[in-house]
């Protein structure tokens, strides 16, 4: 939503900023003894932002609210940051004519991958944005399925869920889980909308799945941490396993999901014997690897 502009808030502001300025950073001529102000002149912003001294200095001045086309003007003339950048956009009253930021790749901070294979006898992903399945260790391999052979770009919690016939009769209360699992996809749906990747995933799962249609539709929302899941595994049987799920704290919304059984129960003899299985055929083919 746009914002209100304040004017006289953004002259501030760019003053401000041009202050903090070195002129030998932007490329201009260093300083000397005729400069009397800090930083950039007037003349010079306006010079980098390819923009009248006149428009500039009323911009300053705040007599003149700022055109959408000068503001990347001025966030390259002044070196702007990330929040800077949101700032003066707001401070514009233009928030909804901001460019949108390139996301970064997802990528698995080192010291969660290194908690993920700590956690040998135990099933647990790394889910980042749109419940993209990132990384997981070789018991949830083997609770869910060889994610290693699922194409990166259709490595999505969600869409396995829906799509893999395996993985949708496996789970015992389907409907349940997989109503959940659009109600978190439509949690961050409305705290990050607009993501081109989100709405193909959307529009994919919409156009092969009925049950996905209407209750993304219903607009339920579910940011809960922690439940039972139900399954049945073709290997051990039937499983109930407690899902509890933590964020990141470092801002990029990846959250690791990791299931456990409740000691002395069938559910955790039969996790042991799935995790027993997996850990031997690694290292199987480890030594094979190794055989001349």
């Amino acid at each position: 939503m746009t914002s209100h502009a304040d004017p006289r808030a953004l002259g501030e502001f760019l003053k401000a900023r041009r202050a903090q300025l070195d002129p030998g950073d932007c490329g201009l001529p260093g300083t000397d003894s005729t400069r009397r102000v800090a930083g950039l002149r007037r003349e010079e912003v306006a010079q980098l932002a390819s923009i009248s001294l006149d428009y500039y200095t009323r911009l300053e001045k705040g007599r003149v609210r700022a055109s959408a086309s000068v503001l990347p003007a001025l966030v390259r003339a002044l070196r702007l940051d990330d929040d800077q950048q949101s700032y003066l956009y707001e401070l514009a009253g233009r928030t909804d004519d901001r460019p949108r930021r390139r996301r970064p790749v997802q990528q698995v901070r080192p010291s969660m991958r290194r908690l993920l294979d700590q956690l040998t006898e135990t099933p647990a992903l790394v889910l980042g944005r749109r419940l993209d399945i990132l990384a997981w260790n070789p018991a949830a391999a083997a609770l869910y399925t060889d994610f290693a052979a699922v194409p990166a770009d259709r490595r999505n919690y969600l869409r396995l869920l829906f799509t893999d016939p395996a993985i949708r009769e496996m789970h015992r209360e389907w409907s349940h889980d997989a109503r959940d699992a659009v109600a978190a996809l439509r949690m961050e749906a409305a705290t990050d909308p607009d993501v081109p990747e989100l709405d193909s995933l959307v529009a994919e799962l919409s156009a092969q799945d009925a049950d996905f249609r209407a209750w993304w539709a219903e607009h339920r929302v579910n940011s809960a941490t922690y439940g039972t899941k139900h399954y049945r595994h073709p290997l051990v049987g039937d499983l109930t396993l407690d899902c509890d799920t933590w964020t990141d704290s470092d801002g990029s919304g990846q959250r690791l999901m990791v299931l456990t059984a409740e000691t002395g129960t069938p559910s955790h003899d039969a996790l042991r014997i799935l995790t027993s299985w997996t850990a031997e055929r690694v290292d199987a083919s480890r030594a094979r690897d190794r055989t001349p």
